[in-house]
C-alpha cells in the first residue's frame, strides 16, 4: 500500500503560515519590549522636565501657593501629582499617592539640594518619582504612576499588534494562494505523466508557471515525444522482422507442400532442399540477431576483457575474408603496422563485431571493388582512453560498395533503419547486424564511428581502449 505524503500545496501554505505567524511573534515581542522601554524612558524624562517647571514657578512666584494651586490642577489633568517639601522636612500634600511614592530619605536629598528621580514599586502600582530643590529652602515633588505614563504608547502598541496580526493573516492568504497557484501546473503536469504511462502518448503540457515547472513540463513533453517516436520505430522494426520472417516461411511452407503431395518431380529433389536449406538458413541468421541484440542489452552478457594483439587477430580474420572475398570476386586488403598492437578488449566479441562489419561490406560491394580492414594506433579521446599519450587501437573496415550518405551515418547504427530504407535498392542483411556491432563495441569500452571510405564506399571505425 503506497504512504500518503502531504501535497506541496499544504506544506507551502504550511511553511507560510508557520513563517507568518512566527514574524508576527518575534516582530510583536520586540516592539513591546522596544516601545515599552522607550514608553518608560520618555514618560521619566518628561515628568523630570515638569518638575523642572513646578520648581521654576516656586521659586520665581511670590505668591507661591496660588499658583502652585493652579499648576496642581494643570498637572492634575495629566495624571501628575504634586506635593511641596517645606524647609521643616514635612510633606504638604493631600494626595496619598504622593505620601506613599515619597520616602524620607528623598525628602531629606531634596533639602540637601540635590534633585531625585525613581522609579518605585507600591506593590499596586509602579511610579516615577521627580522632587527639585527650591530656592526657600524647601523643594517640589511630582509623582505619576507608570500606567498613565505609558498609557499614549500603550494605545500604540496595541495598534501595532493590530497591525502585525493583519499583515500576518494577509502573509498566509497569499501564501496559500501562491501555493495553489504553484500547485495547480504541478498537478497537471503528474496528470500528463500518468496519461504517459498509461499508453497516452499525445500529450502536450502548455509552458506556463515558474521556471521550475515549466522545465517540468517540457520534460514530460519531450518523454511523450520520444516515447512515441521509439514506439513508430518499434512498430517499423516488428513490420520489417515479421516481413523477413514471414518470406522465407513462406517459401518453406510452399516447397513442403507440394513435397507432401508429391507434385515436385524426384529429379528436382535436391534443387528444392537446396532453396529450403537456404531459407531456413535465413531464418536462422535473424533469429540469431535477434538473440544477440536482446543478450546486449542483459546483465549476464559475458564480456572477458583481457590484453590482445589486434594486428594478430586481424592477420586470422583476413586468411578467413580473403577466401570469402575472393569467392565473389571482391578484392580484400589488409592494412597493418609492424610488430604486435595491443588492446584491453575481449578477443572472441572483437572477432564477432569485425566479422558483423565484414559481412555487412561484403553484401554491398560489387565484384572488383576492394574490401579493406586496417588497424593502426592513434591519440586517443577521454572517453576511450584516459590518458590520450597511450594512444586507443583502430579497427577499419572499409569497402568500396555504394556507401551511405550524410543522413544515413546519424542512423547507421539504429536497428532497422538502413534495412528499411534500401530495402529493393540493394543487398540488405536482417537490417540487427550495425546495432549489434554497436552494442558490442559499446560493452567492450570503446566507441564506433560511421563515415565515407576513400575506396568510395562506407568506412566503420572502431576505436579501443590501448593495454
Amino acid at each position: 500500500m503506497r504512504a500518503r505524503h502531504s501535497t506541496l500545496a499544504t506544506r507551502i501554505a504550511l511553511l507560510s503560515v508557520g513563517i507568518a505567524v512566527v514574524t508576527a511573534l518575534v516582530a510583536g515581542l520586540i516592539a513591546t519590549q522596544l516601545i515599552r522601554n522607550a514608553g518608560a524612558d520618555s514618560a521619566q524624562q518628561t515628568l523630570g522636565r515638569l518638575a523642572d517647571v513646578a520648581e521654576s514657578v516656586a521659586t520665581e512666584a511670590r505668591t507661591g501657593r496660588p499658583v502652585l494651586l493652579r499648576l496642581q490642577t494643570a498637572l492634575r489633568h495629566l495624571q501628575v501629582q504634586i506635593g511641596v517639601v517645606r524647609p521643616d522636612g514635612r510633606l504638604n500634600t493631600k494626595n496619598r499617592l504622593v505620601r506613599r511614592a515619597v520616602t524620607a530619605d528623598e525628602i531629606a536629598t531634596v533639602l540637601a539640594g540635590q534633585k531625585v528621580s525613581a522609579t518605585r514599586d507600591l506593590g499596586d502600582t509602579t511610579v516615577f518619582v521627580e522632587a527639585r530643590p527650591t530656592a526657600s529652602g524647601g523643594g517640589v515633588v511630582v509623582v505619576q504612576r507608570r500606567i498613565d505614563a505609558v498609557a499614549q504608547d500603550e494605545r500604540a502598541l496595541r495598534r501595532l499588534l493590530l497591525a502585525l496580526l493583519i499583515a500576518a493573516v494577509a502573509a498566509m492568504l497569499l501564501g496559500l494562494l501562491v501555493a495553489w497557484r504553484l500547485a495547480r501546473p504541478l498537478r497537471r503536469t503528474a496528470a500528463a505523466a500518468h496519461s504517459v504511462a498509461a499508453g497516452n502518448r499525445d500529450v502536450t503540457l502548455p509552458a506556463v508557471g515558474p521556471a521550475e515547472v515549466v522545465e517540468v513540463s517540457e520534460a514530460v513533453n519531450s518523454i511523450a515525444g520520444a516515447l512515441r517516436h521509439s514506439e513508430a520505430r518499434q512498430r517499423e522494426f516488428l513490420l520489417s522482422v515479421s516481413h523477413d520472417l514471414r518470406t522465407p516461411l513462406t517459401a518453406i511452407t510452399g516447397y513442403a507442400e507440394s513435397m507432401a503431395e508429391g507434385v515436385i518431380p524426384s529429379d528436382d529433389t535436391a534443387r528444392v532442399g537446396g532453396v529450403l536449406l537456404g531459407e531456413a538458413q535465413r531464418l536462422e541468421r535473424l533469429v540469431g540477431d535477434l538473440l544477440d541484440l536482446a543478450r546486449l542489452d542483459a546483465d549476464d552478457f559475458r564480456v572477458e576483457l583481457t590484453v590482445v594483439d589486434v594486428g594478430a587477430l586481424a592477420e586470422d580474420a583476413a586468411q578467413v575474408w580473403h577466401a570469402r572475398s575472393a569467392a565473389g570476386g571482391v578484392e580484400f586488403r589488409l592494412e597493418r603496422p609492424p610488430g604486435p598492437l595491443f588492446a584491453h578488449t575481449d578477443p572472441s566479441r572483437l572477432r564477432q563485431l569485425l566479422d558483423g562489419l565484414f559481412d555487412n561490406a561484403l553484401r554491398v560491394t560489387p565484384a572488383g571493388a576492394p574490401v579493406v580492414l586496417a588497424v593502426r594506433a592513434e591519440p586517443a579521446p577521454d572517453a576511450i582512453a584516459p590518458n590520450p599519450v597511450l594512444g586507443a587501437v583502430v579497427a577499419e573496415v572499409r569497402d568500396g560498395g555504394p556507401g551511405l550518405t550524410d543522413d544515413d551515418l546519424a542512423v547507421a547504427f539504429t536497428q532497422g533503419v538502413l534495412h528499411q530504407r534500401y530495402r529493393g535498392v540493394r543487398q540488405v542483411g536482417t537490417g540487427l547486424g550495425l546495432a549489434i556491432v554497436h552494442g558490442l563495441v559499446t560493452r567492450l569500452g570503446g566507441r564506433i564511428e560511421a563515415g565515407h571510405a576513400t575506396e568510395g564506399g562506407a568506412r566503420f571505425t572502431v576505436l579501443l581502449p590501448p593495454a
